[in-house]
Protein backbone atom coordinates (compact mmCIF):
# COMPACT_ATOMS: atom_id res chain seq x y z
CA UNK A 1 0.00 0.00 0.00
CA UNK A 2 1.53 3.43 -1.35
CA UNK A 3 1.09 6.39 0.38
CA UNK A 4 -1.64 8.04 -2.16
CA UNK A 5 -3.47 4.54 -2.75
CA UNK A 6 -5.18 6.00 -5.57
CA UNK A 7 -7.25 2.83 -6.70
CA UNK A 8 -9.41 2.43 -3.61
CA UNK A 9 -10.19 6.28 -4.40
CA UNK A 10 -11.71 4.75 -7.39
CA UNK A 11 -15.17 6.37 -7.04
CA UNK A 12 -14.47 9.38 -6.32
CA UNK A 13 -12.19 9.94 -9.01
CA UNK A 14 -14.81 9.13 -11.20
CA UNK A 15 -17.16 11.48 -9.99
CA UNK A 16 -14.85 14.27 -9.86
CA UNK A 17 -14.16 13.24 -13.57
CA UNK A 18 -17.82 12.68 -14.67
CA UNK A 19 -18.83 16.00 -12.71
CA UNK A 20 -16.03 17.94 -15.01
CA UNK A 21 -17.06 16.00 -18.02
CA UNK A 22 -21.17 16.50 -17.33
CA UNK A 23 -20.48 20.30 -17.19
CA UNK A 24 -18.33 20.52 -20.69
CA UNK A 25 -21.05 18.15 -22.70
CA UNK A 26 -24.13 20.05 -21.34
CA UNK A 27 -22.77 23.47 -23.28
CA UNK A 28 -23.22 21.85 -26.71
CA UNK A 29 -26.63 19.88 -25.12
CA UNK A 30 -29.46 22.03 -26.94
CA UNK A 31 -32.95 19.43 -25.68
CA UNK A 32 -34.77 21.12 -23.50
CA UNK A 33 -35.38 18.05 -21.46
CA UNK A 34 -31.29 17.77 -20.67
CA UNK A 35 -31.42 14.02 -21.85
CA UNK A 36 -27.83 13.71 -22.40
CA UNK A 37 -27.08 15.60 -19.35
CA UNK A 38 -29.38 13.71 -17.39
CA UNK A 39 -28.58 9.96 -18.33
CA UNK A 40 -24.52 10.92 -17.86
CA UNK A 41 -25.61 12.08 -14.11
CA UNK A 42 -27.50 9.27 -13.14
CA UNK A 43 -25.06 6.74 -14.97
CA UNK A 44 -22.51 8.58 -12.74
CA UNK A 45 -24.53 8.52 -9.48
CA UNK A 46 -25.10 4.60 -10.11
CA UNK A 47 -21.62 3.99 -10.52
CA UNK A 48 -20.29 5.26 -7.66
CA UNK A 49 -23.23 3.74 -5.70
CA UNK A 50 -22.49 0.44 -6.96
CA UNK A 51 -18.81 0.21 -6.70
CA UNK A 52 -19.31 1.70 -2.70
CA UNK A 53 -21.53 -0.81 -1.66
CA UNK A 54 -19.83 -3.54 -3.66
CA UNK A 55 -16.38 -2.29 -1.35
CA UNK A 56 -18.87 -1.97 1.75
CA UNK A 57 -19.60 -5.79 0.99
CA UNK A 58 -15.60 -6.78 0.17
CA UNK A 59 -14.94 -5.33 3.77
CA UNK A 60 -11.37 -4.04 4.62
CA UNK A 61 -9.97 -0.80 5.50
CA UNK A 62 -7.48 1.25 3.51
CA UNK A 63 -5.61 4.85 4.24
CA UNK A 64 -5.24 7.03 1.09
CA UNK A 65 -3.37 10.32 -0.17
CA UNK A 66 -1.15 10.25 2.65
CA UNK A 67 -3.37 9.11 5.49
CA UNK A 68 -5.78 12.19 4.73
CA UNK A 69 -8.51 9.64 3.99
CA UNK A 70 -9.61 6.80 5.51
CA UNK A 71 -11.45 3.84 3.03
CA UNK A 72 -13.76 1.70 5.53
CA UNK A 73 -17.38 0.04 5.78
CA UNK A 74 -18.58 3.23 6.78
CA UNK A 75 -17.71 5.35 4.67
CA UNK A 76 -18.43 2.79 1.20
CA UNK A 77 -22.17 2.17 3.29
CA UNK A 78 -22.76 5.97 3.33
CA UNK A 79 -21.30 7.23 0.56
CA UNK A 80 -23.10 4.52 -1.78
CA UNK A 81 -26.31 5.45 -0.15
CA UNK A 82 -25.76 9.06 -0.97
CA UNK A 83 -25.15 8.38 -4.80
CA UNK A 84 -28.24 6.41 -5.00
CA UNK A 85 -30.66 8.38 -3.00
CA UNK A 86 -29.63 11.40 -5.07
CA UNK A 87 -29.87 9.57 -8.13
CA UNK A 88 -33.21 8.96 -6.88
CA UNK A 89 -34.26 12.73 -6.00
CA UNK A 90 -32.76 13.93 -9.29
CA UNK A 91 -35.41 10.74 -10.89
CA UNK A 92 -38.09 12.48 -8.67
CA UNK A 93 -37.01 16.23 -9.54
CA UNK A 94 -36.96 15.74 -13.38
CA UNK A 95 -41.03 16.63 -14.14
CA UNK A 96 -41.02 19.63 -11.16
CA UNK A 97 -37.61 20.58 -12.63
CA UNK A 98 -38.65 20.90 -16.46
CA UNK A 99 -42.04 22.45 -15.81
CA UNK A 100 -40.08 24.97 -13.87
CA UNK A 101 -37.04 25.72 -16.03
CA UNK A 102 -34.71 24.42 -13.46
CA UNK A 103 -33.81 21.23 -15.91
CA UNK A 104 -30.51 23.09 -16.44
CA UNK A 105 -26.68 21.89 -16.69
CA UNK A 106 -25.66 23.65 -13.41
CA UNK A 107 -28.09 21.55 -11.73
CA UNK A 108 -26.77 18.38 -12.38
CA UNK A 109 -23.15 19.54 -11.84
CA UNK A 110 -24.02 21.06 -8.80
CA UNK A 111 -25.60 17.82 -7.80
CA UNK A 112 -22.51 15.99 -8.89
CA UNK A 113 -20.23 17.96 -6.88
CA UNK A 114 -22.65 18.28 -3.76
CA UNK A 115 -22.63 14.00 -3.99
CA UNK A 116 -18.58 14.27 -3.87
CA UNK A 117 -18.27 16.67 -0.97
CA UNK A 118 -20.41 14.01 1.24
CA UNK A 119 -17.98 11.38 -0.11
CA UNK A 120 -14.87 13.52 1.11
CA UNK A 121 -16.61 13.85 4.58
CA UNK A 122 -17.77 10.69 5.28
CA UNK A 123 -14.22 9.75 4.81
CA UNK A 124 -12.02 12.01 6.20
CA UNK A 125 -9.43 11.26 8.71
CA UNK A 126 -7.97 14.95 8.91
CA UNK A 127 -9.56 17.96 10.31
CA UNK A 128 -8.33 19.95 6.97
CA UNK A 129 -10.26 17.23 4.60
CA UNK A 130 -13.48 17.51 6.50
CA UNK A 131 -13.21 21.07 5.97
CA UNK A 132 -12.95 20.39 2.57
CA UNK A 133 -15.50 18.44 2.21
CA UNK A 134 -18.13 20.30 4.34
CA UNK A 135 -17.20 23.72 2.10
CA UNK A 136 -17.82 22.03 -1.20
CA UNK A 137 -21.14 20.42 -0.26
CA UNK A 138 -22.30 23.27 0.94
CA UNK A 139 -21.07 25.76 -1.59
CA UNK A 140 -22.70 23.81 -3.89
CA UNK A 141 -26.21 23.82 -1.90
CA UNK A 142 -25.96 27.07 -1.49
CA UNK A 143 -25.71 27.70 -5.54
CA UNK A 144 -28.70 25.23 -5.64
CA UNK A 145 -31.01 26.89 -3.35
CA UNK A 146 -30.69 29.99 -5.52
CA UNK A 147 -30.86 28.37 -8.95
CA UNK A 148 -34.26 30.42 -9.28
CA UNK A 149 -32.86 34.00 -9.72
CA UNK A 150 -36.09 35.42 -10.35
CA UNK A 151 -37.43 33.91 -7.08
CA UNK A 152 -37.36 36.52 -4.65
CA UNK A 153 -37.98 33.64 -1.83
CA UNK A 154 -35.65 31.43 -3.27
CA UNK A 155 -33.07 34.00 -3.08
CA UNK A 156 -34.12 35.00 0.47
CA UNK A 157 -33.45 31.15 1.42
CA UNK A 158 -30.17 31.46 -0.44
CA UNK A 159 -28.90 33.94 1.53
CA UNK A 160 -29.93 33.04 5.11
CA UNK A 161 -28.56 29.43 4.27
CA UNK A 162 -25.36 31.15 3.49
CA UNK A 163 -24.78 33.56 6.28
CA UNK A 164 -25.89 30.88 8.77
CA UNK A 165 -23.68 28.51 7.13
CA UNK A 166 -20.82 30.14 7.17
CA UNK A 167 -21.46 30.99 10.68
CA UNK A 168 -21.97 27.27 11.25
CA UNK A 169 -18.38 26.58 9.70
CA UNK A 170 -17.07 29.19 11.74
CA UNK A 171 -17.77 27.45 14.94
CA UNK A 172 -16.62 23.97 13.66
CA UNK A 173 -13.32 25.59 12.29
CA UNK A 174 -12.47 27.24 15.88
CA UNK A 175 -13.25 24.40 17.58
CA UNK A 176 -10.84 22.38 15.07
CA UNK A 177 -8.29 24.98 15.25
CA UNK A 178 -8.53 24.88 19.67
CA UNK A 179 -8.08 20.99 19.26
CA UNK A 180 -5.01 21.41 16.86
CA UNK A 181 -3.88 24.55 19.45
CA UNK A 182 -3.85 21.57 22.26
CA UNK A 183 -2.87 18.17 20.52
CA UNK A 184 -0.24 19.77 18.05
CA UNK A 185 -1.83 17.40 15.41
CA UNK A 186 -4.90 17.90 12.67
CA UNK A 187 -4.98 13.68 12.06
CA UNK A 188 -7.59 12.58 13.81
CA UNK A 189 -6.09 8.86 14.77
CA UNK A 190 -3.24 11.70 16.03
CA UNK A 191 -5.57 13.58 17.86
CA UNK A 192 -6.91 10.58 19.27
CA UNK A 193 -3.94 9.01 20.52
CA UNK A 194 -2.84 12.44 22.33
CA UNK A 195 -6.09 12.78 24.23
CA UNK A 196 -6.26 9.46 24.97
CA UNK A 197 -2.70 9.71 26.48
CA UNK A 198 -4.32 12.45 28.85
CA UNK A 199 -1.97 15.36 30.33
CA UNK A 200 -3.50 18.10 28.19
CA UNK A 201 -5.38 21.14 29.22
CA UNK A 202 -9.51 20.13 29.96
CA UNK A 203 -10.80 23.14 29.57
CA UNK A 204 -9.21 23.91 26.55
CA UNK A 205 -10.15 20.66 24.96
CA UNK A 206 -13.85 21.37 26.19
CA UNK A 207 -13.85 24.45 25.15
CA UNK A 208 -13.32 23.49 21.45
CA UNK A 209 -15.10 20.73 21.79
CA UNK A 210 -18.11 23.22 22.40
CA UNK A 211 -17.85 25.09 19.36
CA UNK A 212 -17.32 21.59 16.94
CA UNK A 213 -20.04 20.08 18.22
CA UNK A 214 -22.39 23.65 17.57
CA UNK A 215 -21.10 23.52 13.97
CA UNK A 216 -22.20 19.60 13.66
CA UNK A 217 -25.57 20.54 15.33
CA UNK A 218 -25.99 23.21 12.75
CA UNK A 219 -25.13 20.74 9.62
CA UNK A 220 -27.70 18.20 11.18
CA UNK A 221 -30.29 20.66 11.79
CA UNK A 222 -30.97 20.08 15.70
CA UNK A 223 -32.28 23.15 17.90
CA UNK A 224 -31.24 25.64 19.07
CA UNK A 225 -29.06 25.42 15.43
CA UNK A 226 -32.33 25.16 13.67
CA UNK A 227 -33.43 27.99 12.86
CA UNK A 228 -31.97 28.18 9.08
CA UNK A 229 -33.76 24.50 8.32
CA UNK A 230 -37.93 25.67 7.64
CA UNK A 231 -36.60 28.94 6.20
CA UNK A 232 -34.72 27.10 3.50
CA UNK A 233 -36.89 23.69 3.08
CA UNK A 234 -40.24 26.51 2.39
CA UNK A 235 -38.15 28.96 0.30
CA UNK A 236 -36.14 26.33 -1.84
CA UNK A 237 -37.42 24.40 -4.62
CA UNK A 238 -38.54 21.35 -3.50
CA UNK A 239 -36.30 19.37 -5.63
CA UNK A 240 -33.34 21.42 -4.14
CA UNK A 241 -35.07 21.27 -0.49
CA UNK A 242 -35.01 17.14 -1.10
CA UNK A 243 -31.21 17.23 -1.96
CA UNK A 244 -30.86 18.99 1.25
CA UNK A 245 -32.75 16.57 3.72
CA UNK A 246 -31.22 13.34 1.73
CA UNK A 247 -27.52 12.89 1.42
CA UNK A 248 -25.99 16.09 3.68
CA UNK A 249 -28.06 13.96 6.88
CA UNK A 250 -25.93 11.42 6.14
CA UNK A 251 -22.61 13.31 5.53
CA UNK A 252 -23.42 15.32 8.80
CA UNK A 253 -23.84 12.04 10.79
CA UNK A 254 -20.92 10.72 9.46
CA UNK A 255 -18.67 13.99 10.37
CA UNK A 256 -20.14 13.82 14.36
CA UNK A 257 -18.76 9.90 14.10
CA UNK A 258 -15.49 10.80 12.49
CA UNK A 259 -15.10 13.93 14.82
CA UNK A 260 -16.54 12.96 17.86
CA UNK A 261 -16.38 8.61 17.89
CA UNK A 262 -12.81 8.41 16.45
CA UNK A 263 -11.00 11.76 17.57
CA UNK A 264 -12.28 12.98 20.48
CA UNK A 265 -13.97 9.79 22.59
CA UNK A 266 -11.82 9.77 25.57
CA UNK A 267 -13.76 13.42 25.79
CA UNK A 268 -17.14 11.25 25.65
CA UNK A 269 -18.72 12.20 28.81
CA UNK A 270 -18.59 15.86 27.67
CA UNK A 271 -20.45 15.84 24.32
CA UNK A 272 -22.45 12.91 25.28
CA UNK A 273 -24.06 15.83 27.79
CA UNK A 274 -24.33 18.27 25.02
CA UNK A 275 -25.64 16.41 22.76
CA UNK A 276 -28.42 14.89 25.24
CA UNK A 277 -29.52 18.34 25.86
CA UNK A 278 -29.15 19.17 22.04
CA UNK A 279 -31.57 15.97 21.32
CA UNK A 280 -34.43 17.63 23.77
CA UNK A 281 -34.54 20.54 22.73
CA UNK A 282 -34.92 19.27 18.94
CA UNK A 283 -38.05 16.80 20.01
CA UNK A 284 -39.26 19.83 21.89
CA UNK A 285 -39.07 22.55 19.59
CA UNK A 286 -39.87 20.38 16.20
CA UNK A 287 -42.79 18.28 17.93
CA UNK A 288 -44.41 21.37 19.30
CA UNK A 289 -44.25 23.35 16.57
CA UNK A 290 -44.78 21.39 13.62
CA UNK A 291 -48.64 21.05 15.10
CA UNK A 292 -48.86 24.99 13.82
CA UNK A 293 -47.74 24.57 10.58
CA UNK A 294 -50.15 24.63 7.71
CA UNK A 295 -47.37 24.85 4.75
CA UNK A 296 -46.00 20.97 4.72
CA UNK A 297 -42.93 21.78 3.67
CA UNK A 298 -42.34 23.79 6.70
CA UNK A 299 -43.87 21.23 9.01
CA UNK A 300 -41.64 18.06 7.36
CA UNK A 301 -38.35 20.87 8.15
CA UNK A 302 -39.65 20.64 11.80
CA UNK A 303 -40.67 17.10 11.68
CA UNK A 304 -36.67 16.46 10.45
CA UNK A 305 -35.53 18.51 13.70
CA UNK A 306 -37.44 16.20 15.67
CA UNK A 307 -36.05 12.91 13.56
CA UNK A 308 -32.62 14.15 13.99
CA UNK A 309 -32.78 14.76 17.93
CA UNK A 310 -34.08 10.90 18.12
CA UNK A 311 -30.94 10.29 16.20
CA UNK A 312 -28.59 12.28 19.01
CA UNK A 313 -29.89 10.33 21.57
CA UNK A 314 -28.44 7.39 20.25
CA UNK A 315 -25.19 8.98 19.55
CA UNK A 316 -25.37 9.79 23.62
CA UNK A 317 -25.87 6.59 24.62
CA UNK A 318 -22.49 5.05 23.41
CA UNK A 319 -20.44 5.55 26.66
CA UNK A 320 -21.71 4.98 30.20
CA UNK A 321 -19.69 5.40 33.41
CA UNK A 322 -16.41 5.11 31.35
CA UNK A 323 -17.31 1.27 29.57
CA UNK A 324 -17.70 1.50 26.06
CA UNK A 325 -19.64 -1.84 25.61
CA UNK A 326 -22.83 -0.38 24.40
CA UNK A 327 -20.91 2.11 22.09
CA UNK A 328 -21.22 -0.40 18.78
CA UNK A 329 -24.98 -0.84 19.51
CA UNK A 330 -26.00 2.78 20.09
CA UNK A 331 -23.76 4.19 17.33
CA UNK A 332 -25.11 1.29 14.64
CA UNK A 333 -29.17 1.93 15.94
CA UNK A 334 -28.26 5.49 15.20
CA UNK A 335 -26.80 4.87 11.52
CA UNK A 336 -30.10 2.85 11.18
CA UNK A 337 -31.90 5.69 11.97
CA UNK A 338 -30.03 8.21 10.26
CA UNK A 339 -30.25 5.84 6.69
CA UNK A 340 -34.11 5.37 7.08
CA UNK A 341 -34.84 8.45 7.78
CA UNK A 342 -33.09 9.69 4.49
CA UNK A 343 -35.41 6.51 3.16
CA UNK A 344 -38.39 8.49 4.26
CA UNK A 345 -37.55 11.99 3.63
CA UNK A 346 -37.33 10.76 -0.23
CA UNK A 347 -40.78 9.52 -0.61
CA UNK A 348 -42.36 12.47 1.48
CA UNK A 349 -40.98 15.39 -0.67
CA UNK A 350 -40.98 13.34 -3.74
CA UNK A 351 -45.01 12.63 -3.24
CA UNK A 352 -44.79 17.25 -2.86
CA UNK A 353 -43.62 16.98 -5.97
CA UNK A 354 -46.03 14.63 -7.49
CA UNK A 355 -48.67 16.76 -6.61
CA UNK A 356 -47.01 19.90 -7.93
CA UNK A 357 -48.11 21.06 -11.01
CA UNK A 358 -46.96 24.15 -13.63
CA UNK A 359 -47.92 27.55 -11.87
CA UNK A 360 -49.01 26.13 -8.63
CA UNK A 361 -46.38 25.03 -5.61
CA UNK A 362 -48.41 21.75 -3.55
CA UNK A 363 -47.02 23.47 -0.66
CA UNK A 364 -50.01 23.82 1.59
CA UNK A 365 -51.51 21.02 4.12
CA UNK A 366 -54.79 21.62 2.02
CA UNK A 367 -53.19 20.81 -1.09
CA UNK A 368 -53.29 16.90 -0.21
CA UNK A 369 -57.13 17.26 0.68
CA UNK A 370 -58.66 14.39 -1.16
CA UNK A 371 -55.66 12.64 -2.51
CA UNK A 372 -56.80 9.06 -1.63
CA UNK A 373 -59.66 10.14 -3.42
CA UNK A 374 -58.06 10.99 -6.68
CA UNK A 375 -55.42 8.18 -6.51
CA UNK A 376 -55.90 5.69 -3.53
CA UNK A 377 -52.06 3.96 -4.11
CA UNK A 378 -50.43 7.36 -4.30
CA UNK A 379 -52.70 8.38 -0.74
CA UNK A 380 -51.55 4.91 0.56
CA UNK A 381 -47.85 5.66 -0.24
CA UNK A 382 -48.20 8.92 1.81
CA UNK A 383 -50.19 7.33 4.50
CA UNK A 384 -46.91 4.62 5.26
CA UNK A 385 -44.61 7.70 4.63
CA UNK A 386 -45.98 9.72 7.41
CA UNK A 387 -46.62 6.40 9.49
CA UNK A 388 -43.25 5.86 9.51
CA UNK A 389 -42.55 9.10 10.44
CA UNK A 390 -44.51 8.94 12.76
CA UNK A 391 -43.05 5.33 14.45
CA UNK A 392 -45.83 3.50 14.13
CA UNK A 393 -45.68 -0.39 14.22
CA UNK A 394 -44.93 -1.82 11.37
CA UNK A 395 -43.34 0.87 9.38
CA UNK A 396 -39.67 1.07 9.87
CA UNK A 397 -39.93 4.43 11.27
CA UNK A 398 -41.15 2.65 14.83
CA UNK A 399 -38.05 0.20 14.31
CA UNK A 400 -35.83 2.80 14.50
CA UNK A 401 -37.12 4.57 17.10
CA UNK A 402 -37.42 1.17 19.21
CA UNK A 403 -33.78 0.84 18.06
CA UNK A 404 -32.65 4.23 19.95
CA UNK A 405 -34.63 3.08 22.88
CA UNK A 406 -32.98 0.04 22.96
CA UNK A 407 -29.77 2.06 23.55
CA UNK A 408 -31.01 4.33 26.19
CA UNK A 409 -32.51 1.56 28.49
CA UNK A 410 -29.16 -0.56 27.70
CA UNK A 411 -27.14 1.84 29.77
CA UNK A 412 -29.28 1.66 32.85
CA UNK A 413 -28.71 4.77 34.19
CA UNK A 414 -32.02 6.94 35.30
CA UNK A 415 -31.29 10.07 33.51
CA UNK A 416 -31.37 7.74 30.40
CA UNK A 417 -34.65 6.27 31.23
CA UNK A 418 -36.28 9.83 32.13
CA UNK A 419 -34.99 10.92 28.32
CA UNK A 420 -36.61 8.13 27.14
CA UNK A 421 -39.54 8.48 28.65
CA UNK A 422 -39.85 12.31 27.64
CA UNK A 423 -38.90 11.50 23.81
CA UNK A 424 -42.06 8.87 23.81
CA UNK A 425 -43.72 11.62 25.32
CA UNK A 426 -42.92 14.01 22.42
CA UNK A 427 -42.98 11.39 19.68
CA UNK A 428 -46.74 10.83 20.89
CA UNK A 429 -47.51 14.52 20.97
CA UNK A 430 -45.86 14.62 16.66
CA UNK A 431 -47.72 11.90 15.64
CA UNK A 432 -50.81 14.14 15.47
CA UNK A 433 -49.31 16.55 12.86
CA UNK A 434 -48.90 13.15 10.92
CA UNK A 435 -51.88 12.05 11.13
CA UNK A 436 -53.09 14.82 10.31
CA UNK A 437 -51.75 14.72 6.93
CA UNK A 438 -53.04 11.07 6.72
CA UNK A 439 -56.87 12.66 7.74
CA UNK A 440 -56.84 15.33 4.98
CA UNK A 441 -55.57 12.99 2.53
CA UNK A 442 -58.74 9.83 2.85
CA UNK A 443 -61.64 12.29 4.83
CA UNK A 444 -61.24 15.67 2.99
CA UNK A 445 -62.52 16.98 -0.05
CA UNK A 446 -60.41 17.42 -2.95
CA UNK A 447 -59.90 20.59 -4.41
CA UNK A 448 -59.23 19.41 -7.47
CA UNK A 449 -60.63 16.33 -8.90
CA UNK A 450 -58.27 15.94 -11.48
CA UNK A 451 -56.46 12.40 -12.07
CA UNK A 452 -52.90 12.38 -10.65
CA UNK A 453 -50.16 12.05 -13.97
CA UNK A 454 -46.93 11.36 -13.33
CA UNK A 455 -44.19 9.49 -15.76
CA UNK A 456 -43.58 5.81 -14.63
CA UNK A 457 -40.32 6.01 -13.22
CA UNK A 458 -41.43 8.50 -11.08
CA UNK A 459 -44.54 6.40 -9.85
CA UNK A 460 -41.88 3.41 -10.19
CA UNK A 461 -40.04 4.87 -7.45
CA UNK A 462 -42.38 6.40 -5.44
CA UNK A 463 -44.05 3.05 -5.10
CA UNK A 464 -40.69 1.19 -4.46
CA UNK A 465 -40.16 3.39 -1.79
CA UNK A 466 -43.69 2.89 -0.05
CA UNK A 467 -42.93 -0.75 -0.10
CA UNK A 468 -39.28 -0.49 1.52
CA UNK A 469 -40.51 1.65 4.28
CA UNK A 470 -42.97 -1.19 4.90
CA UNK A 471 -40.42 -4.11 3.90
CA UNK A 472 -38.02 -3.00 6.42
CA UNK A 473 -40.35 -2.25 9.36
CA UNK A 474 -41.15 -6.12 9.15
CA UNK A 475 -37.87 -7.04 8.24
CA UNK A 476 -35.23 -4.53 9.45
CA UNK A 477 -32.61 -7.18 10.11
CA UNK A 478 -30.56 -7.13 7.13
CA UNK A 479 -30.19 -3.94 7.15
CA UNK A 480 -29.18 -3.14 10.70
CA UNK A 481 -26.79 -6.01 10.62
CA UNK A 482 -25.33 -3.27 7.62
CA UNK A 483 -25.19 -0.92 10.38
CA UNK A 484 -23.44 -2.77 12.56
CA UNK A 485 -20.86 -4.05 10.48
CA UNK A 486 -20.48 -0.72 9.08
CA UNK A 487 -19.58 0.66 12.89
CA UNK A 488 -17.76 -1.88 13.89
CA UNK A 489 -16.15 -3.24 10.85
CA UNK A 490 -14.73 0.90 11.17
CA UNK A 491 -14.66 1.42 14.81
CA UNK A 492 -13.14 -1.76 16.10
CA UNK A 493 -11.81 -4.08 12.68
Amino acid sequence: MTNMNWSVMTPELLLLGMALFVAMVDLWVKDPARRVTYWLTQLTLLLVGGMHLQAFQAGGRFVAFQDLVSVDPLGHLLAGFAALVTAGVLLLSRPYAQARELLKGEFFTLSLFMVLGVCIMVSARHFLVVYLGLELMSLSLYALVALRRDHAVSTEAAMKYFVLGALASGFLLYGLSMMYGATGSLSIPQVFAVVTAGGLNQGVLVFGLVFIVAGLAFKLGAAPFHMWVPDVYQGAPTAVTLLIGTAPKLAAFAITIRLLVEGLFALAVDWQQMLLVLAVLSLVVGNVVAIAQSNIKRMLAYSGIAQMGFMLLALASGVVKGDALPAASAYSSALFYAVTYVLTTLGSFGMIMLLARQGHEAEQLSDFAGLAQRSPWFGGVMTLLMLSLAGIPMTVGFYAKLSVLQAMIATQEALYYQVAVAAVVLSLIGAYYYLRVIKVMWFDAPQDRQPIQAPWDVQALLTANGVAVLALGVLPAALMEACKQAIVGTLVG
